[in-house]
Protein backbone atom coordinates (compact mmCIF):
# COMPACT_ATOMS: atom_id res chain seq x y z
CA UNK A 1 0.00 0.00 0.00
CA UNK A 2 3.00 2.34 0.88
CA UNK A 3 3.52 3.09 -3.41
CA UNK A 4 -0.17 4.55 -3.00
CA UNK A 5 -0.93 5.35 0.44
CA UNK A 6 0.82 7.21 2.69
CA UNK A 7 -1.13 5.72 6.12
CA UNK A 8 -0.46 2.30 6.28
CA UNK A 9 2.21 -0.76 4.20
CA UNK A 10 -0.75 -3.69 4.21
CA UNK A 11 -4.52 -4.14 3.85
CA UNK A 12 -5.57 -7.26 4.85
CA UNK A 13 -8.98 -8.14 3.53
CA UNK A 14 -10.68 -10.74 4.39
CA UNK A 15 -14.58 -12.12 4.70
CA UNK A 16 -17.21 -14.00 6.60
CA UNK A 17 -19.93 -15.56 5.85
CA UNK A 18 -22.18 -14.02 8.64
CA UNK A 19 -22.79 -11.02 10.70
CA UNK A 20 -21.20 -13.52 14.03
CA UNK A 21 -18.60 -14.63 12.27
CA UNK A 22 -17.25 -11.14 11.11
CA UNK A 23 -17.53 -10.32 14.79
CA UNK A 24 -15.35 -13.72 15.63
CA UNK A 25 -13.07 -13.73 13.30
CA UNK A 26 -11.99 -9.60 14.52
CA UNK A 27 -12.35 -10.86 18.08
CA UNK A 28 -9.83 -13.68 17.92
CA UNK A 29 -7.59 -11.24 15.56
CA UNK A 30 -7.53 -9.13 18.45
CA UNK A 31 -6.98 -11.56 20.69
CA UNK A 32 -4.12 -13.30 19.06
CA UNK A 33 -2.26 -9.88 18.49
CA UNK A 34 -2.45 -8.70 22.53
CA UNK A 35 -0.97 -11.71 23.43
CA UNK A 36 2.18 -10.09 21.75
CA UNK A 37 1.14 -6.26 23.63
CA UNK A 38 0.28 -5.34 19.77
CA UNK A 39 -3.20 -3.66 19.83
CA UNK A 40 -5.57 -2.20 17.48
CA UNK A 41 -6.10 1.79 17.42
CA UNK A 42 -9.50 1.56 16.58
CA UNK A 43 -12.83 0.01 18.90
CA UNK A 44 -14.85 -2.61 18.32
CA UNK A 45 -18.70 -3.22 19.56
CA UNK A 46 -18.69 -7.09 20.62
CA UNK A 47 -22.10 -7.21 18.48
CA UNK A 48 -20.84 -5.11 15.52
CA UNK A 49 -23.83 -5.23 12.95
CA UNK A 50 -22.64 -2.97 9.92
CA UNK A 51 -20.66 -5.76 7.95
CA UNK A 52 -17.47 -4.04 7.90
CA UNK A 53 -14.96 -4.13 10.88
CA UNK A 54 -12.03 -2.37 10.43
CA UNK A 55 -8.92 -2.83 13.11
CA UNK A 56 -6.34 -0.68 12.92
CA UNK A 57 -2.65 -1.74 13.95
CA UNK A 58 -0.81 1.41 11.83
CA UNK A 59 1.39 -0.18 9.11
CA UNK A 60 -1.40 -2.85 8.53
CA UNK A 61 -4.80 -1.87 8.02
CA UNK A 62 -7.39 -5.22 8.50
CA UNK A 63 -10.67 -5.07 6.99
CA UNK A 64 -12.82 -7.80 7.68
CA UNK A 65 -16.70 -8.04 6.09
CA UNK A 66 -19.50 -9.60 6.11
CA UNK A 67 -19.31 -11.21 1.94
CA UNK A 68 -22.30 -8.99 0.42
CA UNK A 69 -20.94 -6.42 1.69
CA UNK A 70 -17.10 -7.06 0.75
CA UNK A 71 -18.55 -7.47 -2.76
CA UNK A 72 -20.79 -4.08 -2.92
CA UNK A 73 -17.84 -1.88 -1.46
CA UNK A 74 -15.09 -3.85 -3.38
CA UNK A 75 -11.64 -2.21 -2.12
CA UNK A 76 -9.61 -4.75 -3.98
CA UNK A 77 -11.16 -2.61 -7.09
CA UNK A 78 -10.35 0.74 -5.18
CA UNK A 79 -7.19 -0.01 -4.56
CA UNK A 80 -6.58 -1.71 -7.75
CA UNK A 81 -2.75 0.13 -8.01
CA UNK A 82 -1.71 -1.42 -4.85
CA UNK A 83 0.53 -4.63 -5.23
CA UNK A 84 -1.26 -7.94 -4.43
CA UNK A 85 0.38 -10.46 -1.89
CA UNK A 86 -1.47 -13.48 -1.69
CA UNK A 87 -0.87 -15.11 1.97
CA UNK A 88 -1.09 -19.69 1.61
CA UNK A 89 -4.15 -20.81 3.52
CA UNK A 90 -2.34 -22.96 6.20
CA UNK A 91 -2.37 -26.76 6.38
CA UNK A 92 -5.06 -26.27 9.21
CA UNK A 93 -7.49 -24.56 7.21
Amino acid sequence: MRKVSSFCDYFVILSGTSLRQVNAIAQGIEEDLVKDRIKSLSKVSPNDESGWIVLDFVSVVVHIFYKPTREFYSLERLWADAKRVRIPRSKED
